[in-house]
């Protein structure tokens, strides 16, 4: 009797075995399939093979995976578009000044002055020689933004309102005709002075380049947590087709001209947890910062 039943029951195990294993085999091929592609796809992500789109017609968590995979490679695709697109227009603006200098040395060398005499000659290669320090820092400077934006940055209390009255101080006798208009409040933040120091001066660099007559320069109290800076000046709108890529690296502003300077900014602010943004005003161009205030 034992014996019957024990063949009877390892029978039914035996079959029992056979009947789930081949479901068990078919559902780990279920899941594991779609797992096999992605494998092999993010592979090629990171050979940075990122053209095809990821596609699984799955509705539970693989297929969310896959979607969120999908999302990483699109975003991808976008950054690499980008980075190719600054690196063309940058290594465009880096070799406008080096040919101009080149083709200057040159004439020189042969006698000829492009501008008429010597000195007005060699100002012209000052000044692309300037133009081209500028650019390097400001590509340098990025360079330490976006480590810094991975690493605690440094961070001390200081007063707002006498930094601006400071950088105004030094950048308003760039144009001497230009009418200045401050009203500020006392207010503190928590920050990097060094960093906000650049934000203003490529600021006020922008509102002295294109500015008119006059320049207003506001700092209030929004709420207990943040400060309204505003800045006006009172030069020409800046054109709608540019107004959205404002502060993206390298986009091409007023008459053709560009530069790191408002990707710069913008990097900061966003650093500091502000937001800043630009509105074209009747008569000019408004530009408004959040700031955190110290706590």
């Amino acid at each position: 009797m034992v014996k019957t039943l024990f063949k009877r029951l390892s029978a039914i195990m035996g079959l029992a075995f056979i009947l789930s294993w081949l479901p068990s085999l078919g559902l780990a091929r279920y899941l594991t399939r779609p797992l096999v592609t992605l494998e092999k796809r993010v592979e090629k992500l990171a050979d940075r093979d990122w053209q095809e789109p990821i596609k699984l017609e799955r509705n539970d968590e693989i297929g969310r995976l896959g979607k969120s995979v999908e999302q990483l490679r699109q975003q991808l695709v976008l950054q690499d578009e980008a980075q190719q697109s600054f690196l063309q227009n940058i290594s465009h603006e880096l070799k406008t000044p080096v040919m101009v200098i080149q083709s200057y040395i040159q004439a020189i060398k042969d006698g000829i002055f492009p501008k008429g005499d010597l000195t007005r000659t060699l100002q012209v290669i000052e000044e692309e020689a300037d133009r081209l320090q500028k650019l390097i820092h400001n590509l340098l400077y990025l360079t330490k933004l976006d480590y810094l934006a991975t690493h605690k940055p440094t961070r001390e209390i200081f007063e707002m309102d006498k930094l601006i009255k400071h950088v105004v101080e030094r950048l308003r006798w760039h144009r001497k005709e230009l009418d200045w208009s401050l009203k500020l409040s006392p207010i503190k933040i928590n920050g990097d002075i060094e960093q906000w120091r650049v934000v203003l001066e490529n600021l006020l660099d922008n509102q002295i380049r294109y500015a008119n007559s006059k320049i207003d320069i506001a700092l209030t109290s929004e709420d207990e947590t943040s400060a309204i800076l505003h800045i006006y000046n009172d030069g020409p709108n800046i054109e709608p087709e540019i107004m959205e890529t404002l502060f993206r690296k390298y986009n091409k502003g007023y008459k053709g001209k560009s530069g790191l300077g408002l990707a710069i900014v913008n990097r900061i602010v966003s650093l500091h947890g502000g937001k800043i943004r630009v509105e074209n005003e009747e008569n000019g161009v408004s530009f408004y910062i959040s700031v955190p205030k110290a706590v």
